[in-house]
């Protein structure tokens, strides 16, 4: 069913952090980087992330009960680990869109680690909590309280990040946790609350399993990779509810090269035959910069890539956003 707030031209949250960042201070920048999103025509603004070491530390950084150690994950991130349930003793990032929400009339948009996520990479048997599910529904219910607080401050979308969705390593029990944090009981209008369940599609995905990822999590919009052309991608499209709205992932966020306009829409094209374009929004396929410190573009390579969104989205739509 076609969405009226579909925030057509969306971008994952972080960007790539500029090189006088210490010098200019944390808050001008921020104020830059609006700047930078309206001229590029974007429907949503975030604060790049500026604030933040990488993309969980939104969380981990406002709770108390998790110790950063010298250890380091598969991916490159530093090991933190649960020594007791979190407990937040205010705000985590609401603040942030305050400020957002004061510098423009676009819709802020505020990204966050799923609690699923911290949970399953955080939780160490004998070590602080009982369970990976204690440890998520806790977090569960800070992120809750969180969205609930930027909602009031004018948020109009909500993203949680949860890498992990998309390789099928989560239990039932750590899909309820983020089944419980997406649930927004009172939703003024045009508010959103969305999953990326993963960066990348795997090669291969089973339609059944996705069908019930879906209905597990009840979050409005899912944030699809769709930037590969593979048939997996169109799997994970395919499978969604038609109740939802989707964002597809159209530009590859981690190579330089620009993607030719019409192979982009080829593949929406393609989309089109199965899902109603009306409920679809396109961004870029993941953050620039997830984690400060390893962008994944220059910033001259990141500006093309979101002005190449911006184009295939007017292709789309035209000018009605």
């Amino acid at each position: 069913m076609a969405d009226t707030f579909n925030y057509r031209i969306d971008h994952h949250g972080s960007l790539v952090r500029p090189n006088d960042l210490a010098t200019v201070g944390v808050e001008q920048a921020v104020q830059d980087a609006v700047a930078y999103q309206r001229k590029l025509r974007s429907t949503v603004v975030t604060d790049g992330d500026y604030p933040r070491e990488d993309f969980r530390s939104a969380v981990l950084d406002g709770v108390s009960g998790f110790r950063r150690t010298d250890e380091t994950e598969p991916d490159g991130l530093a090991r933190w680990v649960a020594e007791s349930l979190p407990k937040a003793d205010g705000p985590l990032v609401t603040d942030w869109a305050e400020k957002l929400a004061a510098l423009t009339v676009i819709a802020p948009k505020v990204a966050l680690p799923s609690p699923a996520y911290l949970a399953a990479t955080t939780y160490r048997p004998g070590l602080g909590p009982s369970s990976a599910r204690e440890l998520g529904e806790a977090l569960a219910e800070i992120i809750r309280t969180e969205t609930e607080r930027l909602v009031t401050k004018g948020v109009r979308l909500i993203q949680l990040n949860n890498p992990l969705l998309l390789d099928g390593s989560l239990d039932d029990d750590l899909l309820a946790v983020d089944a419980e944090a997406v649930r927004l009981d009172d939703r003024p209008e045009g508010v959103r609350i969305a999953v990326c369940p993963g960066w990348r599609a795997p090669d291969e995905v089973d339609p059944s399993q996705l069908e019930a990822l879906y209905e597990k999590i009840p979050a409005d919009r899912w944030i699809l990779p769709f930037d590969q052309g593979t048939e997996a991608e169109s799997t994970l499209l395919r499978a969604l509810p038609d109740d939802r709205d989707f964002c597809l992932g159209v530009v590859d966020a981690t190579n330089p090269a620009l993607e030719s306009i019409d192979t982009v829409m080829q593949r929406l094209d393609t989309a089109a035959e199965f899902k109603d374009l009306e409920d679809g929004a396109v961004s870029p396929s993941r953050g620039f910069a997830d984690v400060a410190t390893r962008p994944l573009l220059t910033a001259e390579q990141q500006r093309t890539k979101l002005v190449l969104v911006e184009t295939i989205a007017r292709y789309v739509w035209g000018n009605e956003f």
